[in-house]
């Protein structure tokens, strides 16, 4: 028998705060109890049938909510979002109340079955899923409009009623998390499954992504020192190397689909079914109807829309590029500049000046970056898309093209304009050495030193104060709302591509690169732990079967990468050696085993399955189980 809604009882003895809500400490009395009401309500009358509990504090304000959920809630909750779940016969299959008993280690009483986590996110999408009924306006706030089908928390985030919404960590697991994760020095792998059990899939695929593609490299770094070591000056042999970096990036990449399809079958959401995408918060236009839903809902022109990134943010974008080139330039008049200078005084400060323009270079392109993104990031959301995933595939496009025409343009001029093998060496080694150590520095020192700062005003401010509610409670709540907002995986995934952009591009001319990026990832994912454990609010859990659209960022590196090994490979005094006569042979010559190289790896990308075989049994037995039981209905 199917439990129904209206049967649930949302009475919890022993409330857990899994949530929290914090509102404008000006938001008006009438918002905050209608808001409440919504959230507590049945679902049969509109609401989200969740238990919320307002957090008091000493000077009486009332404006942050703690959120929680019974266990029977939870359970039709995951039905509701489709996660899916071990069974007792060890397959995999998507969760439904009338069957729990058939999952394994559920038991009635065992609050455990469903992670933290999982509990997290589905008590979110009940929350994005609170939608209007009879409202006309936000009470309280007649300026706010709302009408049916419309997303209340959407609605309140725009008016900034609703500050913001995160979830709480649980310090016993986090602090398990930390011992096992990053609070001893050992040569090993992560506790990925941990990792995913509470920040959940997202987070773990990318930690994953990371320890992969850090072990991918040690081959790479390997080969590099010997040949560092015996062919600093020689370049001829850098013909062997640049051949094993084609193989190489074709290789880990292919490999990485399989391994990524085994973690995401383990985890269920390699068989989840994509939730219907909602308007993103930014979007906004005249109130329309949605052919599919049939919900009013905002609709925007896309010929409008087509018309700001064609006239608009194209032409910026193109004019970025421009400035990003004139920088360039002016980098390699202070690379003149410095050699001049060391041939007129050849000190051991005119040699360490040699060093000096790629250094400035590196920080001047690390700056450009980050303001870059900020105007991607104002840009993209001036363009209205509807759909969040619409919203990150523009800002990707726009960010990557940028980073990479500013990251390697200048290497390429080195390559092959300059023709300078000993420049490209230099210029590579400061640019990858120097990104990484700013890198390092901005993204997880200093937020770790601000936040360790602030937690102690934090703990000072706490204690002086005396409240009847549990201290450690509102101390956590107060010391996490202030804490950073994680905003994803795009700034980790961007350094992790650029950083193989480094290693398969060039590295057969400066062939430590790999050895730094090891050395440099090893770091990091100790740094990333510490700052998602110690720094930033605990994200949502976002369940993903992939790494997404950086699969593709990747792999198009990879034929990038094919193309310019490729090219200097045939520029190498060994190959030019075979055609002393036709420089034209020579060009048709490599052109052809550019062609053949890449028919190769497009063939190995065909011929290597992306799901290792048990697991394609396993997916087309459950087709088959489904297909069986529509009959039978």
């Amino acid at each position: 028998m199917k439990e129904s809604w209206s049967s649930l009882d949302t009475f919890e003895p022993n409330f857990r705060p899994l949530v929290v809500i914090e509102l404008a400490k000006s938001t008006k009395e009438e918002t905050r109890e209608w808001l409440t009401r919504r959230i507590a309500d049945k679902k049969a009358n509109g609401g989200a049938q969740l238990l919320v509990k307002p957090l008091i504090t000493e000077n009486g304000d009332q404006n942050i909510y703690l959120v929680g959920a019974s266990h029977f809630r939870l359970l039709l909750g995951a039905e509701t979002v489709g996660l899916v779940k071990e069974c007792t016969d060890n397959s995999m299959r998507t969760f439904t109340y009338s069957s729990r008993k058939t999952f394994k280690d559920f038991v009635d009483d065992n609050h455990s079955f469903l992670t933290m986590a999982e509990c997290q996110y589905i008590i979110k999408h009940e929350l994005e899923n609170l939608r209007a009924k009879d409202e006309k306006i936000i009470p309280g706030y007649p300026q706010a409009k709302l009408y049916p089908g419309k997303s209340i928390v959407r609605r309140l985030l725009t008016n900034g009623i609703l500050v913001q919404i995160f979830p709480l960590h649980d310090q016993e697991e986090l602090k398990k998390l930390r011992h096992t994760w990053y609070g001893r020095v050992k040569i090993g792998y992560q506790p990925l499954d941990e990792i995913r059990c509470y920040f959940g899939e997202t987070i773990a695929l990318y930690f994953g992504f990371l320890e992969y593609f850090t072990f991918a490299l040690i081959p790479m770094a390997v080969i590099g020192i010997p040949y560092y070591v015996f062919a600093w000056e020689d370049y001829d042999k850098y013909v062997m190397f640049a051949t094993f970096n084609l193989l190489w990036s074709t290789v880990i990449l292919e490999v990485w689909k399989r391994l990524c399809a085994v973690m995401t079958y383990r985890w269920g959401t390699l068989l989840m079914k994509r939730q219907f995408e909602e308007p993103r918060p930014g979007f906004h236009g005249v109130l329309g109807v949605n052919p599919v839903t049939g919900r009013e809902e905002p609709v925007y022109s896309s010929i409008k829309r087509q018309l700001r990134i064609y006239l608009v943010s194209l032409p910026f974008v193109c004019l970025c590029l421009y400035f990003s080139l004139y920088v360039m330039m002016i980098y390699f008049d202070l690379e003149q500049w410095a050699l001049d200078y060391h041939k007129e005084n050849e000190s051991n400060f005119s040699s360490l000046m040699l060093f000096v323009p790629s250094i400035i270079y590196a920080v001047v392109i690390e700056i450009m970056n980050r303001i870059y993104r900020y105007a991607a990031e104002f840009l993209t959301s001036w363009e209205n898309h509807r759909l969040e995933s619409s919203y990150q595939n523009h800002l990707i496009l726009k960010v990557l093209v940028f980073n990479f025409l500013n990251c390697f343009a200048s290497l390429f001029y080195i390559a092959f304009v300059l023709f300078d093998m000993k420049l490209l060496r230099q210029s590579l080694a400061t640019l990858l050495i120097t990104s990484q150590i700013l890198n390092q520095f901005a993204e997880a020192f200093l937020p770790y030193w601000l936040q360790k700062r602030h937690k102690k005003r934090m703990k000072k401010k706490m204690y002086s104060q005396k409240t009847d509610t549990d201290l450690s409670l509102v101390e956590q709540v107060n010391l996490e709302k202030e804490m950073g907002t994680y905003f994803g995986t795009f700034d980790d995934y961007l350094e992790l591509f650029l950083q193989f952009g480094y290693v398969s591009l060039f590295s057969c001319v400066y062939p430590l690169a790999a050895v730094f990026a090891v050395l440099n990832n090893i770091t990091e994912i100790y740094s990333d732990a510490l700052k998602m454990c110690r720094v930033y609010k605990r994200p949502f859990a976002e369940p993903t079967a992939n790494i997404g659209v950086w699969q593709l960022a990747f792999e198009t590196m990879s034929v990038i990468s094919v193309v310019t090994n490729c090219i200097l490979i045939g520029m190498s005094p060994q190959v030019n050696a075979l055609f002393p006569d036709s420089k034209m042979d020579l060009i048709l010559t490599v052109a052809f085993v550019e062609h053949m190289l890449l028919a190769m790896k497009f063939v190995m990308a065909f011929v290597i399955p992306d799901k290792p075989r048990d697991i394609q049994i396993k997916l087309a037995r459950l087709e088959f189980e489904s297909l069986e039981a529509l009959k039978q209905q």
